[in-house]
């Protein structure tokens, strides 16, 4: 049987993010945010996350900036990291889940580096990767029939959606209507081999995901 481990990135967004928390409770539904730090100093904003832990919805940190790939960016995961955490506070899951930007969904050395890669087995963090991305920011209105292919490639799909005010979440109760339709399960956890760091401890090739520049301090 098919699984699907739904999770969110890049919000919160007052005008969105709750019409997405409304469906996925109609669906009786739990999911993961990932949300941008900076975000959060609009209120609006934070009760969405508020309200998201409320509903039995699992948080974390997807940078304070979503600028560019951290393996871009050697020497930032202090301001891009470790500020969000700070800002999250008692939001943030117990396991402090962390998702790299991807630069458009697509996995590689750009997502960490190695000062990054530090500060996540420092401070215990565990990284939440990928294997879906159905590209909803960029096809608002086609996503579905891409994130339908995709779970059809695997038995347990890790899928990256936004709730952001492109329009595609207006297509997220068709889309879960469909899944449900077709007997998958969707579960809240993570599949392993999304997961290449632990609680701090790294569990799979960490090179695949770090790029090798180092800042100069870090030399």
């Amino acid at each position: 049987m098919k699984q699907l481990t739904l999770s969110f990135d890049n919000g919160p967004d007052p005008a969105v993010t709750p019409l997405v928390l409304d469906t996925l409770a109609r669906r009786d539904i739990r999911s993961t945010f990932f949300v941008i730090g900076n975000k959060l100093a609009d209120p609006a904003a934070r009760a969405c996350t508020e309200r998201a832990v409320a509903e039995g919805h699992w948080i974390g940190n997807h940078t304070w900036t979503h600028s560019s790939p951290l393996g871009e960016r050697p020497g930032c995961a202090a301001a891009e990291i470790a500020r969000t955490q700070d800002e999250l506070g008692t939001l943030t899951h117990q396991s402090r889940w962390f998702r790299p930007m991807g630069g458009g969904g697509t996995i590689g050395p750009h997502l960490l580096s190695p000062d990054a890669v530090r500060l996540l087995e420092q401070e215990a963090y565990s990284c939440v990767l990928w294997n879906a991305v159905p590209r909803d920011w960029a096809e608002p209105e086609a996503w579905v029939e891409t994130a339908l292919a995709q779970i059809d490639q695997q038995d347990w799909t890790l899928m990256v959606l936004h709730d952001l005010p492109t329009g595609a979440m207006d297509h997220l109760d068709a889309f879960l209507g469909r899944i449900m339709d077709r007997g998958i399960t969707i579960r809240q956890d993570f599949l392993p081999d999304c997961v290449p760091i632990l609680a701090g401890s790294i569990i799979a090739p960490i090179h695949r995901f770090t790029s090798p520049i180092e800042t100069p301090q870090a030399r």
